[in-house]
């Protein structure tokens, strides 16, 4: 058995509670997460929990990212306005300048996605702090796939299986001062070389608790094989619309000190929208725990070493 492959039987025991919004939550320091056998904890409450909250953190800029390294591989938004400048690993989300400089995006996450859908190999976890919150509520709403599959119309989910459904984030693509006197057209074409898009299965099954759940968003989800285009613009509309009932929609708030850990696979999510005016400014680390995305999924990822 290699380092990332889940045992029921863990040598490690991390305390949680159940988290007020979702999942579960430890007040276990990140320092203090080095030992492998901790690690392997970590992850199994997250593909057992679908979400860990980390409570109560304090840590650098450094310690965040060496955590990261820690727990998964590590990557990078493949496009760098998004990093942070010393540490490109941490993906900024903020409306607030760094020494008189733009840093990172705003307005990020705004639409219902699960992260790096529209590439072969998707991000298994995600990993979220808030540095700065608004001074209205901050939160991240979030859809459990799995309930949403297990609660969907019997003549809805047979037209799902066996089906792909192709992801693609073009429309997102967020405009940067080297873009001035450039064609839309042009800047396209350039974003699709980047992210061309990916086709994965509807309904996937999940590596570790063996649960099928549904793969699709509204945000990035754009055709559905074998159906002609109207067929499929129907057949989305009528999908998300029964995904994004309210029923399903859970909501997260933020506190300073949380660091947010949860499972690609299992959850879709959304950013709540920062009043005007307000600074917002998060930290994010993506990363892959090593295991297939989903079962019959040919990229495995290992761990760094």
């Amino acid at each position: 058995m290699n380092s990332t492959t889940p045992s029921s039987t863990s040598a490690r025991t991390i305390p949680v509670t159940p988290h007020p919004g979702l999942g579960v939550e430890t007040s276990v320091r990140m320092q203090d997460l080095t030992d492998p056998a901790d690690l392997a904890a970590l992850r199994e409450l997250v593909w057992r929990n679908k979400l860990v909250a980390l409570t109560g953190q304090e840590f650098t800029n450094e310690e965040y990212a060496a955590f990261g390294h820690r727990l998964g591989r590590v990557r990078p938004y493949f496009q760098d306005n998004y990093h942070h400048p010393d540490h490109p690993e941490i993906f900024v989300s903020t409306n607030v300048p760094e020494d008189g400089r733009k840093v990172g995006v705003a307005g990020t996450g705004r639409m219902w996605h699960s992260d790096y859908s529209m590439f072969d190999d998707p991000l298994s976890f995600t990993m979220v702090t808030p540095k700065i919150l608004p001074r209205g509520n901050r939160k991240t709403f979030f859809i459990d796939m799995e309930t949403v599959l297990a609660e969907m119309p019997q003549d809805m989910r047979a037209a799902l299986e066996g089906r792909r459904t192709f992801h693609e984030a073009t429309w997102y693509y967020k405009i940067q001062p080297k873009d001035i006197d450039r064609a839309i057209i042009e800047l396209f074409e350039e974003f699709k070389k980047l992210s061309p898009g990916a086709w994965h299965p509807a309904i996937i099954r999940h590596p570790v608790t063996g649960a099928d759940m549904l793969y699709v968003s509204s945000g990035f989800t754009t055709a559905i094989s074998d159906m002609t285009h109207e067929e499929h613009q129907a057949f989305l509309k009528r999908v998300f619309a029964f995904v994004e009932e309210e029923r399903f929609i859970k909501a997260v708030d933020w506190r300073i000190g949380d660091v947010l850990l949860w499972d690609n696979r299992t959850f879709i999510h959304h950013a709540s929208t920062v009043p005007p005016g307000e600074p917002s400014r998060s930290y994010r680390i993506s990363l892959n725990d090593g295991l297939p995305f989903y079962v019959g999924h040919k990229t495995e990822f290992e761990l760094a070493s």
